[in-house]
């Protein structure tokens, strides 16, 4: 029944082959159960709800992806898509965060829209490559900042702005576990990420305890970083339908929409595009396959995101791990996707993971984005210098909107400055143009 539905030999694999893909795609991303509930929590989402939430959303958008697209790519809530939704959205911008949900639904919506139409193409062509680029490299330093900061190596210093935090306990156990789960990526290890966050959290179960003091980390101020709760609890299902769907149609979130859109739609198509060009899954016409199927599961996942309680899911990059071992049909998700809902359950055992923990794993995150910037033509600089702006400022200002927009506007600015309004897409000045409103209504 298998073979027949997914044509699995046909595509060079088989179903063993293809279940063991799909493990070892659950295992390079399953890193998300932890984090994305963290960085959804800094926002005021209960971590329970959120962790409820990822879960529910990998489930039922890996399954998608495997039995409608019949890719073996897996979906789950994306990494800088949460990072926008908490730290621009709700922390810099003031948005409530039900609010916020309410923005990634009609975002989501408009996702939809775009995939129904196919104007991936008319798209593609509007934004220039470089700035793409620029955008998710400066989404994977922005990504390393936050996991820096949430691990208190980088505080802030009324004399130099950021300066490093004080060598206590809690930062030496935080370097210890970046070196080991540093090591692990390098050797190609299978659930890296994974176990460099499981052995920093062993680790920081003595802070406290043998040493230390955690009570300036600890959220409810405990002298231990590490509390256990409990293994077993039912699903948290407080962050479910709290979205403001009304609220969020207020025209001041228009721009904040757009962002979202923009950042899922590009996401998506990138990394279907690098996956499927990687693993040689691509269609007749070279481009990846299903690819219209592909992005129809991606906007419903990002659609169902918000009502569950999260920031929208996305396809994954981590997908390669499966494909690079042979995974070539859609059981491959569906395998990663029945893997989630056991961590349904698994509430309390999850929460003890500390921030020192995620941090590693957050920074390995921003390595794996930083690989388009060997794309940007830095030898042309009226290339290279809205690539650099949009890439900078996005952490240095702990906003995605605001290196997305000075990147529109310096692209715009400089192409027209050295003559080359040839190369301005009709879009892009539409782009600029919101950008320049976006500026003026902060």
């Amino acid at each position: 029944m298998l073979e027949s539905y997914f044509k699995i030999t046909s595509q060079g694999s088989s179903v063993r082959r293809d279940i063991l893909a799909g493990i070892a795609t659950f295992l390079a991303a399953m890193y998300i159960i932890v984090v994305n509930p963290t960085i959804m929590n800094a926002a005021g989402i209960p971590f329970g709800g959120a962790l409820t939430a990822t879960v529910l959303v990998s489930f039922f958008g890996s399954l998608m992806m495997g039995l409608y697209a019949r890719n073996p790519i897996l979906v789950a809530p994306g990494m800088g898509i949460n990072a926008l939704f908490t730290y621009t959205m709700v922390v810099g911008a003031g948005i409530p965060w039900q609010t916020a949900l309410g923005c990634i639904f009609w975002a989501g919506i408009l996702f939809a829209v775009l995939a129904v139409l196919n104007v991936r193409r008319y798209i593609i062509d509007a934004i220039p490559a470089q700035l793409r680029y620029a955008i998710s490299c400066g989404i994977g330093l922005f990504i390393t900042v936050i996991g820096l900061v949430n691990a208190g190596f980088l505080v802030s210093n009324p004399a130099t702005v950021v300066g490093l935090g004080e060598m206590t306990p809690t930062l030496v156990t935080f370097l210890i576990g970046l070196a080991i789960t540093a090591v692990l990526v390098a050797r190609n290890m299978p659930g890296a990420l994974i176990i460099g966050i499981v052995t920093t959290t062993l680790m920081a179960t003595a802070i406290g305890r043998l040493w230390g003091d955690a009570s300036a980390f600890s959220p409810t101020g405990s002298a231990t970083l590490v509390n256990f709760n409990g293994i077993f609890a039912l699903p948290d299902f407080s962050a479910m339908g709290q979205l403001d769907l009304i609220g969020a149609l207020n025209i001041a979130y228009w721009p904040f929409i757009f962002v979202v859109l923009f950042t899922t739609f590009f996401d998506a198509l990138s990394t279907f595009m690098g996956v499927c060009q990687a693993g040689k899954l691509l269609d007749r016409n070279g481009e990846p396959r299903n690819i219209r199927q592909s992005m129809m599961v991606d906007a419903m996942s990002a659609i169902i995101s918000a009502p569950l309680g999260t920031s929208p899911a996305n396809a994954y990059v981590e997908s390669a791990a499966g494909i690079s071992q042979g995974g070539r049909s859609g059981l491959v998700a569906v395998t990663a996707a029945l893997l989630f809902l056991p961590f349904l359950f698994l509430s309390p055992l999850l929460s003890l993971v500390p921030s020192i923990a995620t941090a590693p794993a957050l920074i390995m995150v921003g390595v794996f984005m930083l690989d388009p910037i060997r794309h940007i033509n830095w030898y042309e600089f009226d290339d290279a210098i809205p690539a650099f702006i949009a890439m900078i400022l996005i952490p240095l200002t702990y906003s995605i909107t605001h290196g997305v927009v000075f990147g529109f506007l310096a692209f715009v600015v400089v192409k027209a400055g050295v003559g080359k309004r040839h190369e301005i897409h009709p879009t892009m000045w539409i782009l600029a143009a919101l950008s320049l409103l976006l500026l003026f209504q902060e």
